[in-house]
């Protein structure tokens, strides 16, 4: 997998989180190389924080902690998917999902 990963010019890959039963995206984040490597290491999800510049494990204070059951990387090599089952909202509001505020569109 590490090869067909294409990382940015940071070292970073977007990382879409989706709940593995419900099939719910959670939230999208970034991993590097470290994170991804502490992630299939600990079973937990692990980020690169882009603006603290440093590696979080998601749920580490609040206990929200996200359990991997799958990862995939996309035909393009640069998304990971991974699948988790979820201990709490994944969102630091409170909710489910990162993903809970609808655009208004127009139909034309």
């Amino acid at each position: 997998m590490w090869d067909a990963i294409q990382w940015d010019e940071r070292g970073l890959v977007p990382t879409v989180i989706q709940d593995a039963t419900t099939r719910q995206v959670l939230m999208v984040a970034y991993m590097n190389a470290e994170s991804l490597r502490r992630t299939l290491d600990s079973g937990e999800t692990v980020f690169w924080s882009r603006s603290r510049g440093s590696l979080w494990h998601k749920g580490e204070t609040s206990g929200n902690v996200q359990r991997v059951r799958e990862i995939y990387v996309d035909c393009d090599g640069d998304t990971l998917l991974v699948l988790v089952d979820p201990a709490g909202p994944a969102c630091h509001t409170g909710e489910i999902s990162c993903f809970f505020r609808a655009l208004e569109t127009s139909n034309a």
